[in-house]
């Protein structure tokens, strides 16, 4: 069982010296217990402290990390069940498996397929986080075959699904990728363990008996020294997946049950007759609580829907996704161009945005700080204001920017054209439409160049 602050509290200095950025040592014990700060934030830790508080510093679900370079997944460190208690932190990373009995030049050509697949939302760029390379021939020779095919390919992070065998003969060239090993099972965890400890990878550990069977596979492992393990219970379809996945986070969350206190890898394809079944049991995995998703379909269409899904989910819901605030240009605006003005909530900002795009009128956008919320929620909130958009226009000096002094406000928050005409003498107010999909119409009426 995790300690309880006044636990903590017992083992620290109790100087309230602050150095660790809280009033009291009390406060900073709390935290600790809520594992939202690690007890090493506190300077003056006896080593006995140290020790005897690691256990309840240490994060109840391990952070591993697979690959080396900016592309690199990492899954892991959660502290909560459900999103809305605090956050996310770590995204599911979604690799698509890969055979070594598939031709090598069209092994080239998937590789790179899955990793140029990019697409971009609210401003943010979305892809593919790696590959899984089997060995389905199970000829080691096949399997290096492979891995000099897909190498070069975008240098994804790999999971190497192969024996002992086969990954002893690879692992001096790719170890520096720290790949993911899949799998120690029962027959050849020591000679997998082995590999791990020798080349720093991590290291995924199988087992579908059941939950305590797999514990105790895990700990022997832990036993040998291998600390950056996955787990894969072996649940395949919907209802198991749902059931394990979530027991496993329970039991590391609220139990504090170190053998089951790492990520989980899923096999979605294993378990689905086809595409759509695939992408709908992906995303349960990517909802409840899948570290590492491998998909054995790929096409835009299973990808994408995934990927949005994963960016709603794992977003901080206590900070909406946000644009900075400024001047924006839309197609090549001139100074007798439209100047409107929006928040910078960025599904706000990216709908009027691509509407104004698409309206054939080049345009300025101005943004105003509105801490991330809408325009009706941030008028609701005061926070958007005949105030703070004059003080917006002022900022980004946008009136050096256009030669009309017109600005066109959401027609939603009409109700500011007077204020905002009293904060901006010489300017004139427009009232756009209620709805961004409106303000090309809107323009062909109203707009004169």
């Amino acid at each position: 069982m995790p300690l309880t602050g006044i636990e903590i509290y017992k083992h620290l200095p109790k100087t309230n010296c602050k150095e660790c950025s809280f009033p009291t040592c009390l406060a900073f014990a709390m935290k600790v217990a809520q594992k939202a700060v690690p007890i090493t934030q506190c300077p003056y830790l006896s080593p006995e402290a140290r020790a005897a508080l690691e256990a309840a510093a240490r994060p109840p679900i391990h952070l591993v990390t697979i690959g080396a370079d900016k592309r690199k997944i990492e899954v892991g460190n959660e502290v909560v069940m459900f999103r809305h208690e605090k956050t996310f932190y770590h995204p599911p990373g979604i690799v698509v498996r890969l055979k070594d009995t598939t031709p090598v030049e069209e092994l080239k050509r998937r590789a790179q397929e899955i990793a140029s697949y990019q697409v971009e939302r609210v401003g943010m760029k979305l892809g593919l986080d790696g590959l899984a390379l089997e060995n389905a021939s199970g000829d080691p020779s096949a399997l290096a075959r492979a891995l000099e095919a897909v190498d070069g390919q975008g240098d994804l992070p790999l999971v190497l699904m192969a024996g002992p065998g086969a990954l002893a003969q690879v692992l001096e060239k790719v170890a520096p990728r720290r790949p993911l090993l899949y799998a120690a099972t029962r027959d050849n965890w020591e000679a997998m363990a082995e590999l791990a400890l020798k080349y720093k990878c991590p290291l995924a550990v199988a087992e579908p008996s059941g939950l305590e069977a797999l514990a105790g596979q895990v700990e022997k492992i832990s036993q040998k020294g291998v600390e950056d393990i996955v787990l894969d219970p072996g649940a395949r379809d919907f209802a198991s997946s749902l059931v394990t996945l979530t027991q496993i986070r329970r039991l590391a969350l609220k139990k504090n049950f170190r053998p089951l206190g790492h990520p989980v890898i899923t096999f979605p394809g294993e378990g689905a007759k086809d595409q759509e079944e695939e992408a709908l049991l992906a995303a349960q995995q990517v909802a409840k609580y899948a570290g590492v998703i491998v998909l054995d379909r790929f096409s835009p269409s299973l990808a994408y829907p995934l990927l949005a899904l994963r960016l709603n989910i794992y977003t901080d819901p206590q900070k909406p996704i946000q644009v900075q605030p400024g001047v924006y240009q839309l197609g090549a605006p001139k100074e007798a161009s439209p100047l409107c003005v929006t928040t910078n909530f960025s599904l706000t900002y990216f709908s009027i945005a691509g509407e104004l795009e698409s309206s054939g009128f080049p345009s300025w956008l101005l943004v105003c700080d509105t801490e991330g919320l809408s325009v009706l929620t941030a008028w609701a909130a005061g926070k958007f204001d005949a105030a703070r958009i004059a003080k917006t226009v002022k900022e980004f000096k946008a009136g050096e920017t256009v030669s009309h002094h017109s600005l066109i406000l959401p027609g939603k928050v009409a109700v500011l054209k007077g204020e905002l005409e009293e904060e901006l003498p010489g300017w004139q107010v427009l009232v756009g439409p209620p709805e961004a999909m409106d303000i090309g119409g809107f323009l062909k009426q109203h707009w004169k160049n």
